[in-house]
């Protein structure tokens, strides 16, 4: 029947390695990838926007073209006087990443400064996407406003998808980052955390242990990726493990988590299946894992799942 997906967050320009010591710039981020994959995998009766800021720089036009030509709809996108989008660059190891960051003055940092305009693009929207690093980026006040909307928008029945993404460097403290980690997903009907990040930084001891903290803060369902182990479903029906899909060489890991998360959506939408769209997603992520950069190309997903 269609509908519409909302991600909310930041997109910033990327820079990978190519040839020769150069570098390739693209345009990536945590909620944009995932909205890359959603659009990429859900039929024409779906739209996908992207909810952010952006500047006035050439930069920022160049990156709304961007997303214009991908299909991915910008009219929630504010523009700020003297802005500009965040910077990253990808350090690759054995087909492991590290990250180099520039984004204090990223106008993604006033994102939900608008409440008229957040309110009414969530309203707007059937699906709802956001991370740990759209609240880790905003002020208190902003990210408040943002869980305000969230948590009216569940309770009138539309989906909102958490994925906790937990980046420490980008909070004042442990604390207040699981403070807001939790409220996260209190305004959240489904979390899809990495285990990894929940060992880490939550000191989570079992899988089951971390469906179980996060369906306590609220979540009706709670689906746990953990690398090459596969992922993990979690719903009032129980926990299903889902095994990921062996490639015979990893090239790059940038965006293997939002890949999955963007094919899951796209086919939990279509299906309303958890556990089909997780064998599917884990085919995505699959392909993704064996290209450069963040955003694959859709032709070259098709034979995945």
């Amino acid at each position: 029947m269609g509908g519409h997906f909302l991600s909310i967050g930041e997109c910033m320009v990327e820079l990978s390695q190519a040839e020769d010591g150069l570098l390739r710039k693209g345009f990536a981020g945590d909620t944009f990838n995932t909205a890359w994959y959603a659009r990429a995998c859900l039929p024409a009766d779906w739209s996908v926007d992207y909810f952010t800021a952006l500047g006035d720089d050439a930069m920022s036009d160049e990156m709304l073209n961007f997303m214009k030509a991908h299909d991915i709809g910008t009219s929630n996108i504010r523009r700020l006087r003297g802005k500009t989008p965040g910077l990253y660059m990808i350090n690759l190891k054995n087909g492991e990443r590290s990250f180099s960051y520039w984004r204090d003055s990223s106008a993604a940092r006033q994102l939900a400064a608008d409440g008229d305009r957040l309110r009414t693009a969530i309203e707007e929207s059937n699906v709802l996407y956001f991370s740990g690093i759209t609240l880790a980026i905003l002020s208190h006040e902003d990210a408040e406003t943002l869980l305000a909307e969230l948590r009216r928008a569940k309770a009138v029945g539309k989906l909102v998808v958490f994925d906790p993404n937990l980046r420490p460097r980008l909070w004042s403290s442990f604390d207040a980052m699981h403070t807001m980690i939790g409220e996260g997903a209190r305004a959240s009907t489904l979390v899809m955390p990495s285990f990894d990040d929940e060992v880490s930084h939550f000191a989570d001891d079992s899988i089951a242990g971390t469906i179980r903290r996060y369906r306590l803060h609220g979540a009706n369902m709670v689906v746990v990726k953990n690398g090459a182990e596969g992922a993990t479903v979690g719903t009032d029906a129980g926990e299903t493990l889902v095994p990921a899909v062996k490639v015979a060489k990893v090239v790059d890991t940038t965006s293997a988590g939002d890949s999955f998360n963007g094919a899951f959506l796209a086919h939990y939408l279509e299906h309303d299946d958890a556990v089909a769209a997780a064998h599917f997603a884990a085919g995505i992520a699959a392909k993704v894992i064996q290209e450069h950069g963040a955003l694959v190309p859709p032709e070259k997903l098709q034979a995945a799942g």
